[in-house]
Formats: C-alpha cells, structure tokens, sequence
C-alpha cells in the first residue's frame, strides 16, 4: 500500500511517494503545471504507477489556521482529482513546509538554482512524512 503525497503550487506540484509498507517518504517528481486536464492525468499516471491508495495533499491555511485563496485552490483540484478517478484524499496542514525544505536544503548547501528546481518536491515529501509518522503513532 503506498499514499501519495502532493504539493500543490501554482506552477508546480510536487510529488513524493511513501515506501510500500509507509514508512517512509521520498520525493519522486515536480509535476510542472500546463491545465488542469494535463495535471490530473500526470497525477494519475502517478497515482497508477505506484499503486496508491491515498492521496495526501497539502492545504495550504493562514498562521491564524483559516482557509485562504491557496486553501480554495486546492480544494477544487481535489475535487476535479475525485470526478476524474476518485483516489482517497487525505487534506495535511501544510503550514511551513516550504520554509522547513527551504532550510534543509540550505542546510545540505544546495544551490539557489537547484533549491528552486526541487523546493516542491522536498515540500511534498515533508507533508507525506508528517502524515506517516501522524499514522504510526
């Protein structure tokens, strides 16, 4: 059984997949964005390639733990994922992330050309490890 974890941004989505028993996250792909059609079918190759059978994905929400503009954004691509082939969808308080892979990979010593090309993608693997350590407690 392996879960899916996404980032979504507005040019790109990053993409980390668990190990099959959920243990662990690793960053597989930055989907880059065209239109939504073409995003939910990256997504669902994905999704079909490693088996998934769930999908968490990081809501975006203000520091005062409201759902902004990003929040609603996500919930129609969720909801556009569910009409397309209807995957379980886990929502994960994303809040920080991106400034904890941002640190992280400053702390690895990574270019800012290469941290802008994985940012989303270590993004991702930090929402799904959270969702999988949450789980295996």
């Amino acid at each position: 059984m392996r879960i899916l974890g996404l980032d979504l941004g507005t040019k790109t989505i990053g993409v980390a997949v668990s190990d099959p028993l959920g243990f662990t996250a690793q960053g597989i792909t930055t989907v880059k964005r065209k239109n939504f059609n073409s995003d939910i079918e990256e997504i669902k190759r994905i999704y079909d390639e490693y088996s998934v059978q769930t999908i968490v994905i990081g809501l975006p929400k203000n520091m005062n733990g409201t759902i902004g503009e990003a929040g609603e954004r996500t919930y129609k691509f969720c909801e556009k994922l569910k009409a397309a082939f209807n995957p379980e969808i886990v929502y994960w308080d994303e809040r920080l992330t991106t400034v904890a892979a941002h640190r992280a990979m400053l702390e690895a010593d990574l270019s800012r050309e290469k941290r802008k090309k994985i940012v989303d993608k270590i993004a991702a693997t930090f929402i799904l490890q959270g969702y999988l350590d949450r789980k295996s407690r």
